[in-house]
């Protein structure tokens, strides 16, 4: 198994419990991390073996946009959820990180493993 990886994916999206914060969008970075096993292809230069890397961003992307979240834990699950069952990726790492949510951090976040997980990551 291999993992395919997608860093720092920028998103504006509708977060957070507080009243104000539901009329804005926030920055949200994402960080994905996908189990996939690139020996499965018989016809190693059909590219249609393999994932779409802009089908994944854009599918993370569009759900996001397209949802109101109060927490970033949500976020997590859901993007989790919809890269196994769409991609069917057995296992997923997902990072999701607000920045300047707190003012004297950098950012906060929260990382997720779903599925089958690599030993050695």
């Amino acid at each position: 198994m291999d993992i395919i990886f997608i860093e720092q994916l920028v998103i504006f999206t509708t977060i957070g419990i507080y009243d104000w914060e539901q009329k804005i969008k926030q920055k949200l970075i994402i960080d994905v991390e996908m189990i996939w096993d690139t020996q499965l292809s018989k016809n190693k230069n059909n590219i249609d073996n393999y994932l779409n890397y802009s089908e994944v961003s854009e599918a993370i992307l569009t759900y996001l946009n397209n949802n109101h979240f109060l927490l970033i834990e949500k976020v997590a699950e859901e993007v989790a959820s919809l890269l196994m069952n769409r991609f069917n990726s057995p296992g997923v790492y997902i990072k999701v990180s607000k920045p300047n949510a707190i003012a004297q951090a950098k950012q906060v976040g929260i990382k997720i493993k779903r599925g089958v997980i690599i030993d050695d990551h």
